[in-house]
């Protein structure tokens, strides 16, 4: 779980080395969770660029990308992948967890889960807004698949500034309830079984 001290962004870590059941680490330079790019320079863009990064999935919404376009917009890296409906999502999240995105952008989330399953070789760089809500949803349900522990999907998690651990545990709580499991949920909003094979190949 390493910062990194990529110019022009507040929020930008490598999830690698978080633990995984059986005594595993996920893998560096895999999956790395920032920030939004509007800020982001010639030294920012080379560092990004030198880390391997070979997807970059933005999870805002078309208004948002529109109004602050990425400057990665015209990279064949970039994709725009809503994660969530808007409005529904960052303005209707309550203070305890992600239940209300999780079951009103079950498709948005399957197709931003499947989006990492089919990124080319090299890392993926995941974010939203401020990297948090968003970001830290997708995140948690691709550790998830790579067989990390909720305790330590949370710790990850709460590395984020303003980021409780409860706000993922009790979204895991609510997907066992309602869906049954966090693997159930996510093939039961059309991520498929060789997706699920391509995250965990892809993580660890």
């Amino acid at each position: 779980m390493a910062r990194l001290a990529w110019p022009d962004l507040r929020n930008a870590r490598d999830v690698g080395g978080v633990p995984t059941t059986g005594g595993g680490r996920v893998r560096e330079r895999a999956l790395i969770r920032t920030d939004n790019h509007r800020r982001l320079g010639a030294a920012g863009l080379a560092a990004l660029r030198a880390y391997g990064v070979s997807r970059v999935l933005d999870l805002r919404w078309r208004s948002e990308a529109q109004a602050d376009p990425s400057p990665l917009a015209a990279d064949p890296s970039y994709r725009l992948v809503p994660a969530c409906f808007d409005p529904t999502g960052d303005e209707d999240i309550p203070p305890d967890s992600y239940r209300l995105m999780v079951d009103a952008s079950r498709d948005r989330l399957a197709a931003a889960f499947t989006a990492i399953a089919q990124a080319p070789p090299g890392g993926v760089v995941v974010h939203c807004h401020a990297g948090r809500d968003r970001t830290g949803v997708l995140v948690a349900l691709a550790l998830h698949v790579a067989g990390v522990p909720v305790d330590a999907i949370a710790a990850d998690y709460a590395l984020t500034v303003n980021s409780p651990p409860f706000m993922i545990t009790n979204t895991w709580d609510h997907l066992h309830a309602r869906y049954g499991g966090v693997t159930a949920y996510l093939l039961g909003s059309g991520v498929t079984p060789a997706h699920l094979r391509a995250v965990r190949a892809r993580l660890t």
